[in-house]
């Protein structure tokens, strides 16, 4: 388990299923909502498209980079999948990676 898996499955919390979440900058139109939304977890980058950013505030600019959807952020950033224009934001569950908000949700 990688280092950021750790930090969603400790962030879940008992009873809840770990989440992380990624940008599909391809699909980015970068409008910002995601940002405004949850400015913890995303950040608009110099180039205009919105990324995920790190646990310790770094900007993940690997194609399909995911971070840990921290749980009293989970409603920000679903909402930030809900209302993106681009339909670029995945959420899915670390355990099997099966998208639960976004784009290719089940």
């Amino acid at each position: 388990m990688t280092v950021q898996h750790e930090v969603a499955a400790e962030s879940a919390g008992e009873g809840q299923e770990a989440l992380e979440v990624w940008i599909d900058q391809d699909l980015c139109t970068g409008d910002g909502i995601c940002v405004q939304y949850a400015p913890e977890v995303f950040e608009l980058d110099i180039d205009g498209l919105a990324y995920v950013k790190s646990a310790d505030d770094e900007l993940l600019q690997e194609a399909g980079a995911t971070t840990p959807v921290p749980l009293p952020l989970l409603r920000d950033v679903v909402d930030s999948a809900k209302e993106c224009p681009g339909d670029c934001i995945h959420v899915r569950r670390v355990s099997d990676r099966v998208e639960v908000y976004g784009p290719d949700a089940e």
